[in-house]
């Protein structure tokens, strides 16, 4: 029987991920990574400030405080915002940064691999907000042939 080295058995396990069954640890990923307020968070930490004339966000991704966060994301209580913030956290999706000044000062920005994964997110971001007027109209004609 062949040993294996710890290297090994994890490129082995990611060969193994399916997100179709049920207990596969990628599917918890896939479902907390789909959620709105991980993709504004996202989006927002990798905005890098106000949107251009074109509709593109502006500037490289940039470290936010919380009550930024808060003020951005419309509708986000201090509670979701919380939790949101901390499994991004944990998963390793956004850095947190005390500075010890008084008041404290905590910062938020997205790790190497929290921007592989914004790229995305704002991806169909901007493909929700484009499509909304098409959505809308076909949401439209299929109520009213439902009716």
């Amino acid at each position: 029987m062949a040993t294996t080295t710890a290297d090994q058995r994890r490129e082995q396990s990611k060969m193994e991920y399916d997100a179709f069954l049920a207990a596969c640890p990628s599917r918890d990923l896939l479902n907390r990574i789909s959620g709105k307020w991980v993709a504004l968070i996202l989006s927002a930490l990798g905005s890098g400030g106000p949107r251009r004339p074109d509709g593109e966000c502006a500037g490289e991704p940039q470290a936010m405080r919380y009550s930024e966060l808060s003020r951005m994301l419309a509708g986000v209580s201090q509670k979701m915002l919380t939790q949101t913030l901390r499994s991004l956290e944990r998963d390793g999706l956004v850095g947190r940064t005390v500075v010890p000044t008084v008041p404290v000062t905590v910062t938020y920005e997205l790790t190497d691999l929290g921007l592989s994964l914004h790229r995305m997110v704002r991806a169909l971001k901007t493909w929700a907000e484009t499509h909304m007027d098409d959505v809308i109209a076909n949401r439209t004609a299929y109520d009213t042939t439902t009716d």
